[in-house]
């Protein structure tokens, strides 16, 4: 993955434009503590260790890693996401009842590959947040599910603001990764790859005559955040009011 920087703060929506699915993947996995940068950082306010930034995070519908199976039912996947949370934070709410009490009673009888982009979204989100130490979002190319930004960025807001959830909530770090910018967008964006790469130094040419040897210029450092293997999730709860994130 290419050299990459960004800060999100909490309480709005942090759109990073990346080429190729397995690009954003990485970049999103990177995000959340799952995969280890060979190079450069990822912290989560001013806690650099990266498990820390696991307990905090959650990695939404990322393909071909946590997104939902086909055919699978709504119920289904609620029973196995809840059983991810830590023990401490579990709800004994069955399944079923739990998609009412939290405001999907609509689809509580659906498969999850007949949902649309925003009760989708809603979903995944909830029960990602059913675990509390979760302050950080990060939502794998929402836009495959469809063109409209409109039918996931405006809730992706509302979430981040604190206002979009069925029981309230509080204001997140939400960030997604996605193949184009909405051409409306005014809000805060990055790039992957945003961080030039140093040049090759010219080819010196042959010396007509003896000549001093130079001195070796100064090694050139940068931030990069280059994925070569996913590592596994902790579950450690911990506290933290800081609020940004930079890789």
């Amino acid at each position: 993955m290419p050299a990459t920087s960004l800060e999100a703060p909490r309480g709005a929506v942090l759109l990073v434009q990346g080429d190729g699915r397995q690009r954003r993947t990485a970049l999103a996995l990177t995000l959340t503590g799952r995969m280890k940068p060979t190079s450069g950082t990822v912290h989560w306010g001013r806690e650099a260790d990266i498990t820390h930034l696991r307990r905090h995070s959650a990695l939404i519908d990322a393909p071909g890693v946590n997104e939902p199976e086909q055919h699978l039912s709504v119920k289904d996947l609620a029973a196995e996401d809840l059983a991810l949370i830590p023990r401490k934070f579990r709800d004994r709410t069955r399944p079923k009842a739990w998609l009412v009490k939290h405001g999907h009673s609509e689809i509580a009888g659906k498969w999850t590959d007949e949902l649309a982009p925003e009760p989708r979204l809603r979903l995944l989100t909830d029960l990602a947040l059913a675990n509390p130490d979760v302050d950080v979002l990060v939502v794998d190319s929402p836009d495959r599910h469809s063109d409209d930004a409109q039918d996931w960025l405006p809730f992706l807001q509302r979430l981040a603001a604190g206002t979009g959830r069925h029981d309230g909530g509080h204001r997140l770090t939400v960030i997604a990764v996605v193949a184009n910018f909405p051409l409306d967008w005014d809000g805060a964006t990055a790039q992957v790859g945003d961080i030039p790469a140093v040049p090759a130094p010219a080819p010196e040419a042959a010396p007509t005559e003896p000549a001093v040897e130079p001195a070796p210029e100064p090694a050139t450092e940068e931030i990069s955040a280059q994925v070569p293997q996913a590592q596994p999730a902790a579950a450690k709860p911990a506290h933290n009011d800081e609020s940004q994130e930079t890789l």
